[in-house]
């Protein structure tokens, strides 16, 4: 076999363990909030059992560069399905008859491992995609699109099976089923994996994954305020007004109430990845100087920011929940889904093209680094604005933040000297 075959099929296998750790990891969120959501936690209680998740994926990020570049790729992916595994049958051992303030600490620190296993995982696939992907015709952005497409497509049915677990087996057998199936991937990754990926540099240190790049530092301050923006209405308050309006308080209603808003979360994470992979089709990108596509990350900030702005003004014009704001935010939420994922199939791309292969995982690293930082605001902030002034107050919140990206993603520049050379037309 040759190094290149070997390569595809180690990208694959790494490729196919993260999706599976994806559907675990966006089914543990929607069973974590909505679970506890029913026992009477408060929006900002709620926000507080993602917050350790949030900073875990900071630290980890920064830390995983550099253990990936030591040790290797591989490396990443087998501890972060580990400690998944681990996470979840930790998680199944909450008792419900624990006082809140000690259900809060549990929860979060199980959390917080989950969020150190998710980023260990997610290093190897998208730093695979830089050292395996074609460099003509666009070759790095299609990898890179059609790769966290699929992956957002996959938490979407997370997202689903969660709240559909929840509903029929229960929390407990729903952690331990996700458990099992875990388990059964890492042993086949353990056993079937193919050489093909770096196996890491011992001279590699802990120093350099701060980047020196301007276009670097300048895309992850963008990357920061846009997950923030998305977040702060995506992870407590949009769920927690859906149920407020879904539910009428009974078993059956719950249950019913828990289906639906499982359904919607999911199908905006899965219509976001089928966006985030047909990105580098809709914005011609085979065919476009280097130039224009940082350009692009601009101008679609630019117009994502008027999305939530009309969102704000319907929420401010509306008394309370009503049946045609619920439904304009519904439509609307998926019209940013739409934009959104075009922005962020954008920073996944440019973060590769603006990074060198020496480099790619500590600089991929830092990144994710800044997108853990911008949903840890996003999860706070989630929480807090929806509890003290509703949708108006954390959509309003979320208008800012778009703003705030799209003028970081003004100081990209393309004659960034770090910049890949443009794809052929």
């Amino acid at each position: 076999m040759t190094a290149r075959a070997e390569g595809l099929s180690a990208y694959i296998a790494v490729t196919a363990a993260y999706w599976a750790f994806m559907l675990t990891d966006g089914a543990l969120r929607m069973l974590v909030l909505l679970h506890f959501h029913t026992l009477g936690f408060s929006p900002v209680q709620l926000a507080y059992l993602f917050v350790l998740y949030e900073i875990a994926g900071m630290v980890t990020n920064l830390a995983a560069g550099w253990i990936a570049a030591r040790f290797g790729l591989t490396s990443t992916l087998y501890a972060g399905l580990g400690l998944q595994v681990v996470a979840l049958l930790v998680l199944a051992q909450l008792d419900p008859a624990w006082a809140v303030g000690a259900s809060v600490a549990f929860v979060m620190i199980v959390q917080g491992a989950s969020g150190v296993a998710k980023d260990l995982a997610k290093m190897s696939s998208k730093s695979a995609v830089k050292i395996l992907a074609p460099a003509e015709d666009g070759g790095l952005f299609r990898w890179v699109a059609l790769l966290t497409g699929s992956k957002n497509a996959v938490k979407g049915l997370g997202f689903l099976l969660g709240a559909a677990l929840l509903a029929t087996v229960g929390f407990v057998w729903a952690v331990l089923a996700m458990a099992a199936v875990l388990a059964a991937i890492l042993v086949a990754v353990l056993i079937a994996m193919p050489s093909g990926l770096p196996r890491g540099r011992k001279e590699a240190k802990f120093a350099q994954v701060f980047s020196t790049s301007a276009n670097v530092n300048w895309l992850s301050a963008a990357r920061v305020v846009l997950f923030g923006a998305r977040d702060v209405w995506f992870v407590v308050g949009i769920p927690i007004y859906f149920y407020a309006v879904l539910s009428d308080g009974t078993e059956a209603g719950n249950r019913a109430a828990f289906f639906l808003i499982g359904t919607f979360m999911a199908l905006w994470i899965i219509l976001y990845g089928a966006v985030q992979a047909a990105a580098p089709r809709l914005l011609g990108a085979a065919t476009r100087p280097e130039g224009a596509l940082v350009a692009a990350a601009r101008g679609w900030a630019w117009a994502l920011t008027a999305i939530p702005a009309a969102l704000t003004v319907a929420a401010l014009a509306s008394s309370g929940p009503q049946p045609w704001l619920t439904a304009v935010l519904v439509a609307g939420l998926l019209v940013f889904g739409v934009v959104f994922a075009i922005n962020s199939s954008l920073h996944s791309y440019l973060i590769l093209a603006f990074t060198r292969a020496e480099r790619v995982t500590m600089d991929v690293g830092f990144y994710y680094m800044a997108n853990a930082g911008g949903r840890l605001v996003g999860t706070v902030l989630s929480g807090l604005t929806y509890q003290l002034g509703g949708l108006a107050l954390m959509l309003g919140t979320a208008t800012v933040m778009v703003a705030l990206s799209a003028l970081a993603s003004g100081r990209l520049s393309a004659e960034h000297p770090e910049v890949t050379p443009a794809p052929s037309g």
